[in-house]
């Protein structure tokens, strides 16, 4: 019997084209020990990515993106899981190398799920997704290096996107007085209401920084932007404060020197979310159900279908995406 998938092919003249087909059972990876009835999948850079055939991410075609899914294991080889069991997949590779959840069943590898946390339907897995896992994670490193709410405001950059929302309504919830950067002044309203104590304009952090250390202003921050912005913000960091660095929306390079963290002992954490290990994720996924208010989840999500994919690809690679987009499979 037939489902329905999201299906990227590249043509003949080498562009990259993302429709909705029906494929058979027989399509899905062979290598695969545990198939999932998807029930919701969402929306993030790398998602954007592979449904336009940008950054290589895509290896081989014709292949289904979507590094997120949470569902209903439908069956299973590995005694780890049962038919009827909810279940989260964010990672691995997942929708890159490895057919994934924009479709309406996926087969992976058993090591590469974890249980649906108690507290989260399969709808709020894919709210959080990797945006919200990796936000956590982010939350947790700085935490693990000494940040509290006592040690002043935290900075959170890109804070409109997946991650930033997340990490802003966790770090409000913990009790942190949260500074907000946003290029966009429409989305004030948005984040304050997700529980940024102040809003950041984006252009008072796009400029490189002019010396070494500027004044000490942030005892933490979740950076998405990455570039210049993250120069900047190395030197305005309180002494001994972390910053978690989860992306590159502003580039790659990193234009600063090695003072900030030689006179101020600042720490800068890669958060890295793909390859983490299976109890590090049974941790990050218990605090997720645990302290993310799920009010503030709520008004973070956008929904969509499998046919809204393609636009949506592209609007979240232009920045034009705020929350979470929740996709009902």
């Amino acid at each position: 019997m037939g489902f329905q998938a999201l299906l990227v092919d590249k043509l003949a003249d080498g562009q990259v084209k993302a429709m909705v087909t029906t494929l058979e059972d027989g399509a899905l990876p062979t290598e695969g020990n545990v198939t999932v009835r998807v029930e919701y999948s969402t929306v993030n850079y790398k998602d954007g990515l592979c449904i336009t055939g940008g950054g290589g991410l895509v290896r081989s075609y014709p292949h289904v993106p979507g590094i997120d899914f949470a569902g209903t294991v439908e069956a299973s080889d590995d005694a780890r899981y049962k038919p009827g069991d909810k279940v989260v997949l964010t990672g691995w590779r997942v929708g890159e190398t490895w057919w994934g959840g924009y479709a309406e069943k996926a087969r992976v590898k058993a090591d590469w799920l974890v249980p649906l946390p108690a507290g989260l339907t399969t709808r709020q897995a894919m709210a959080v997704g990797t945006a919200g896992f990796t936000a956590m994670l982010a939350v947790m490193a700085l935490e693990a290096h000494g940040l509290a709410p006592a040690k002043g405001e935290v900075l959170v950059t890109g804070a409109a996107g997946g991650v930033g929302s997340v990490a802003t309504a966790i770090l409000a919830k913990r009790g942190y007085a949260v500074a907000a950067v946003t290029g966009r002044p429409e989305q004030e309203d948005y984040l304050k209401g997700l529980g940024a104590s102040r809003i950041v304009p984006r252009a008072e952090l796009a400029d490189a920084p002019t010396r070494p250390l500027d004044r000490e202003t942030w005892a933490g921050c979740v950076d998405n932007v990455g570039g210049t912005m993250l120069a900047r913000v190395l030197s305005q960091m309180k002494y001994n404060g972390s910053v978690a660095a989860v992306g590159l929306a502003g580039g790659a390079n990193l234009p600063t020197t090695v003072i900030p963290f030689l006179l101020r002992g600042v720490n800068l954490l890669g958060i890295d979310s793909v390859m983490k290990p299976y109890a590090n994720r049974i941790i990050a996924w218990k605090r997720i159900a645990e302290e993310l208010p799920l009010d503030k989840l709520e008004a973070m999500i956008v929904p969509a279908k499998l046919h809204d994919l393609p636009e949506l690809g592209k609007a979240i690679l232009a920045g034009q995406i705020r929350g979470r987009v929740v996709v009902e499979i």
